[in-house]
């Protein structure tokens, strides 16, 4: 089943009419490659360039009755070009056509993910500038920890993403080839300038040794690749599932007008979108381990890889085309509550300056073991519902002769901790 939000381009990518326009162009590159060196006569050339052409039904019809998906390919081929198409498939293996024509496709959805990829880097330095001084509490294990801002997390999503794309980069390149070598990859029927000049003719590089296939690390090299951006997706989905939670409701993603959260509860608004996205992605971590079973074939070759192929590629590129699209409008519309995140700040009653205090205690000549347990005792009355928690260290007589009402204020200032906020950006958006 195809996800509800998957792009149409990505869709027919992976269309039987795409594999075979695919297959067909492999093809038509080898017997132009041959009709050039004289071993196809100009007049079959011009025949075939005319009329080869498929029907995918037909191809069915025949498969059904060959079980051979190439041999039912080049017969629905044959049908229509007529006896000049003895020159098509010329000196070449099943997997000659297949894999060259899956780099082909592969090299397509790369493309597309990459687009995705822009669009969301977009969105994500966009809102990172928006809310570069919307303060929020900081959060380690879950636990309030010190201040920090929304903006800085649209700037890690926005790094990691652009980690994401230049691992995309680089996996499109290594999937970048082709081969036209033959049954074991011996080039014992077409000679190796063949090859290279039919992959020259279709954009791809000449793999230095394949057997009968291209071997499939460099494949699983691309679906790790796609596991670590579908997992970097989740990171986002989760993080904005926490912050969405009731209790702490600091941002949401958006409600449409119309839209309903639950059959039973119609006050509910739901991170449907998240959760979808983090449900997805665990599709495409499962297939990861599938490509890497996949390296290990018999000998020279085996198909076991095949059937995994089959489906593995078009639904990791779809789904992760498809959270990226999904992600991309969530994080666009995302709602942000700045008064709710005040509100939050101060929930534990200035806890979150702890360090603040315990490092101008060590300053002041304290030792760091003294200084720590001035300040966590005092912080664990507050746990207690005693009182706030810079009052409670005015109030402390170690603390009292250690530092001066003023430099006590100062601890509890969140511009001074988040003073170097500049410094990460410039650090993040270097040309700005």
């Amino acid at each position: 089943m195809i996800p509800r939000y998957t792009r149409p381009e990505m869709a027919a990518l992976w269309s039987d009419e795409e594999k075979y326009r695919a297959w067909l162009r492999v093809e038509l590159a080898a017997t132009e490659t041959l009709a050039a060196r004289g071993l196809v006569p100009p007049d079959d050339l011009a025949t075939i360039r005319e009329k080869a052409s498929f029907d995918v039904s037909r191809i069915a019809g025949i498969e059904a009755e060959v079980k051979h998906d190439v041999i039912a390919f080049l017969t629905s081929i044959a049908e229509k070009v007529g006896p000049a198409s003895r020159h098509i498939h010329y000196g070449l293996t099943s997997a000659d056509v297949v894999d060259t024509a899956l780099a082909l496709l592969l090299v397509q959805a790369v493309d597309l993910l990459l687009a995705g990829l822009d669009r969301m880097l977009g969105v994500l330095k966009r809102r990172a500038i928006e809310h570069k001084g919307t303060v929020m509490v900081g959060r380690t294990h879950g636990i309030h920890a010190e201040p920090y801002t929304l903006g800085l997390k649209f700037v890690g999503w926005y790094l990691e993403m652009k980690r994401n794309r230049e691992r995309l980069v680089v996996a499109r390149e290594e999937i970048r080839f082709g081969k036209v070598s033959g049954a074991v990859g011996t080039y014992a029927h077409l000679d190796p300038t063949v090859e290279a000049e039919v992959l020259g003719k279709l954009g791809l590089k000449c793999e230095p040794l394949a057997t009968q296939v291209i071997p499939r690390d460099r494949h699983a090299a691309l679906m790790a690749a796609l596991g670590i951006l579908a997992s970097s997706l989740d990171r986002i989905a989760t993080e904005i599932r926490h912050l969405q939670r009731t209790d702490v409701r600091e941002v949401e993603e958006p409600f449409a007008v119309g839209q309903k959260g639950s059959s039973a509860m119609p006050h509910k608004r739901n991170p449907i979108g998240c959760e979808n996205v983090s449900g997805l992605a665990r599709l495409v971590r499962a297939y990861v381990q599938a490509a890497l079973e996949d390296i290990p074939l018999w000998h020279e070759r085996d198909i076991s890889h095949s059937s995994v192929e089959r489906v593995m590629f078009p639904d990791a590129t779809t789904l992760c085309d498809n959270m990226l699209h999904r992600m991309t409008g969530i994080l666009d519309g995302l709602i942000v509550y700045p008064e709710r995140m005040a509100e939050n700040m101060e929930r534990m009653k200035g806890l979150v300056f702890s360090q603040a205090v315990l490092l101008a205690l060590a300053s002041a000549g304290l030792s760091r073991e003294a200084a720590y347990n001035v300040v966590q005792r005092n912080a664990m009355k507050v746990w207690d519902g005693e009182g706030s928690f810079q009052e409670l260290l005015a109030g402390d007589p170690v603390l009292a002769a250690a530092l001066r009402p003023a430099e006590l204020a100062a601890c509890f200032d969140a511009a001074r901790t988040l003073r170097h906020v500049d410094a990460i950006y410039a650090r993040a958006f270097p040309a700005d």
